[in-house]
């Protein structure tokens, strides 16, 4: 039997004392009310009104349990409201710096209309997933060789100012090549990952670049300034590139992608951050 919608009736018939008035109170029919106060009293084995009178009064054996029933509606209103709390309270994803402001207030709006409410928490590729370890948030966008992931982000080199090919090729920066300044190109921390840096040094080091000419910068900010006041090159997605106002273009000895997939502790956390597919497309840049 239904135990809590039981003592409700019983309660709010007593209160009002009688079935009609204490049927509104519990906001049910009164029919309703009195065939669950009948059930409880088959579950008791006792009677809890005297049906005796026009006025629901308390058998003694009523009176005894009232205080008891009193107290199961009441905490069974106040796990109803931490219920609901716990639904409003966020979810906690770790994702990159390189997640736009708007980007990630749509996501959250998103979220928001299918009931799933977003925290953000911007932290570097390796300490996303340590994040979800540690349980400091409940999910990470982490990143992941661009094959495996669910999200993959092209990478290019881009500069202030156009280049004339539409591809750049690592092999054109060398000293003497251009007759200018030697041209850096910045890799940012979002992709100080093995299968993007590692792969970008291999081409530096076989078209014979010296080491400092393709480096990781400190923050994406720095590596940014860096481009703005010079002709160096900064890896980065065509989106990040429109966002900074930089001119995009692929590298022509190596197809470089960011890969991106979900870590969660728990796998329905997982599926409702891969359930807003969409969104957290936008965000990363990421091919539709």
């Amino acid at each position: 039997m239904d135990l809590v919608g039981g003592c409700r009736a019983f309660v709010s018939v007593s209160e009002a004392g009688s079935f009609t008035a204490g049927a509104a109170v519990a906001r049910i029919p009164q029919p309703v009310a009195s065939r669950r106060i009948a059930a409880l009293e088959r579950h008791f084995g006792e009677r809890l009104f005297d049906r005796t009178t026009r006025r629901a009064r308390l058998t003694p054996f009523g009176r005894d349990v009232l205080p008891s029933a009193r107290r199961l509606v009441q905490l069974a209103d106040a796990l109803d409201h931490d219920a609901g709390q716990a639904r409003l309270r966020p979810m906690r994803v770790a994702v990159p710096d390189t997640c736009g402001v708007r980007e990630l207030a749509e996501l959250a709006a998103e979220a928001r209309a299918r009931d799933v409410h977003l925290e953000f928490r911007v932290a570097p590729p390796g300490e996303r997933a340590e994040l979800v370890r540690t349980q400091e948030v409940r999910a990470a966008l982490v990143a992941v060789p661009a094959d495996e992931g669910a999200w993959s982000v092209p990478l290019g080199l881009a500069g202030v100012v156009a280049p004339p090919a539409r591809v750049v090729h690592l092999e054109t920066l060398r000293a003497g090549r251009s007759g200018g300044p030697r041209r850096h190109v910045r890799i940012q921390p979002e992709d100080d990952v093995p299968h993007v840096r590692d792969r970008l040094l291999r081409v530096r080091d076989a078209v014979g670049l010296p080491p400092a000419q393709v480096a990781v910068a400190g923050s994406l900010t720095a590596a940014a300034a860096a481009v703005f006041g010079s002709a160096d090159l900064l890896l980065c997605s065509a989106a990040q590139a429109d966002q900074l106002g930089l001119h995009w273009r692929p590298v022509g000895e190596v197809v470089l992608a960011r890969g991106f997939d979900v870590a969660a502790a728990l796998g329905e956390d997982a599926e409702r951050v891969r359930g807003l597919s969409s969104a957290i497309a936008r965000c990363l840049g990421a091919e539709a």
